[in-house]
């Protein structure tokens, strides 16, 4: 059986793609202490909104580097505008290398200093720009990243998980269990999602460290967010619970939980992997949208919603449109889970024959 879904997902072109731009993105996201020039609360106070800078291979004589460089940049205010403006002083150059030494970051029970690229010396690189505070941007969109998937990976875990053992329960028993458990689930069905996080994000205390918030946003999110899939347990449970292997096993003396165990978990697992992995972009849209709109992650953290909040005015974008990149990571990574999930249920499906 695996290997019949297997057969038919990697026929599935999109979903491969997706799925390996997927794990590249939760490697980078991972280790972005490693991948990252610089902390993402590292401020360069001579370097507010410093646009993404251009490597050069050519220098101003026309020589060619193989080393790519970038100039170091001089700053200047522009009196007409009111806006600072980041000159290259083609005078000084600054080798971009790989694996330099940089900011010390401590990495399990080990400190280090390598990073993937960067520059040495009272040298700078900013490949996507920096923000009003002089951070780097590229920095904070990896560490912003891996905040938004970490939520949206253990929100979907918890709620998953928790929505397939009761949909199971509910319809292996049936009777009076089931009847209050979808009474219950009704309940928290009827309650709207976003306005229950924005009251509940709301009441937070100001003060409330970060860890504290992102535990609770993550409890507050895998709270209503498991009973769409215990529904739809509990109907193919209803089904697999008359079938042969099930009335045979119970006719043997099988235990309960051997049944669940071993039949009816497996003959659904395709069905909660396939709502697990559509269900990740959903969290990640609506942690966004949280963080955006000042109710999710705080500063100093970084989140793609809060870094995306920072770009919410005209004025803003219009002269530093580079703050809207995080849009267009969530967007991206949105739609390779969508596609991912996409292929992971035409593959579960063995009725499926659009791409066999």
């Amino acid at each position: 059986m695996i290997k019949d879904i297997w057969r038919r997902f990697r026929k599935h072109k999109l979903g491969v793609a997706s799925g390996w731009f997927i794990f590249i993105l939760f490697i980078v996201t991972g280790f972005a202490e490693f991948f990252a020039p610089y902390r993402f609360d590292s401020q360069h106070i001579d370097y507010l909104y410093v646009p993404p800078q251009k490597i050069h291979f050519f220098d101003k004589q026309g020589h060619f580097h193989f080393r790519p460089f970038v100039y170091k940049l001089k700053h200047t205010f522009d009196l007409k505008t009111g806006k600072d403006v980041y000159r290259e002083d083609r005078t000084q150059m600054h080798p971009v290398k790989f694996f330099v030494h940089g900011e010390p970051y401590r990495f399990l029970f080990f400190k280090l200093d390598i990073h993937l690229f960067g520059v040495e010396g009272e040298g700078c690189y900013f490949p996507l720009g920096t923000d009003h505070l002089g951070r780097d941007f590229f920095s904070r969109l990896l560490y912003g990243g891996r905040l938004s998937l970490l939520i949206a990976v253990l929100t979907t875990l918890i709620a998953t998980s928790f929505g397939a053992i009761i949909g199971i329960l509910s319809g292996y028993f049936g009777g009076k269990i089931d009847l209050v458990i979808q009474r219950i689930i009704e309940v928290f069905m009827s309650i709207p999602d976003l306005p229950l996080l924005m009251l509940l994000s709301a009441a937070f205390p100001p003060r409330l460290p970060s860890v504290y918030r992102i535990v609770v946003i993550i409890g507050i999110l895998s709270a209503v967010g498991w009973t769409g899939l215990a529904r739809q347990v509990r109907g193919k449970v209803l089904a697999l619970r008359e079938a042969d292997y099930v009335l045979a096993a119970k006719a043997i003396g099988a235990s309960n939980m051997r049944i669940v165990l071993k039949h009816l978990l497996p003959n659904t697992l395709s069905h909660i992997i396939v709502v697990a992995t559509l269900r990740i972009p959903k969290v990640i849209l609506t942690e966004s949208g949280l963080s955006f709109l000042g109710l999710g992650v705080k500063p100093p953290m970084a989140s793609w919603g809060l870094l995306l909040k920072e770009a919410q005015n005209v004025q803003t974008m219009q002269a530093y449109p580079w703050l809207l990149l995080p849009g267009v990571f969530i967007m991206v990574t949105v739609l390779a889970f969508n596609f991912l999930g996409d292929a992971i249920r035409d593959a579960a499906d063995p009725f499926a024959t659009r791409h066999v």
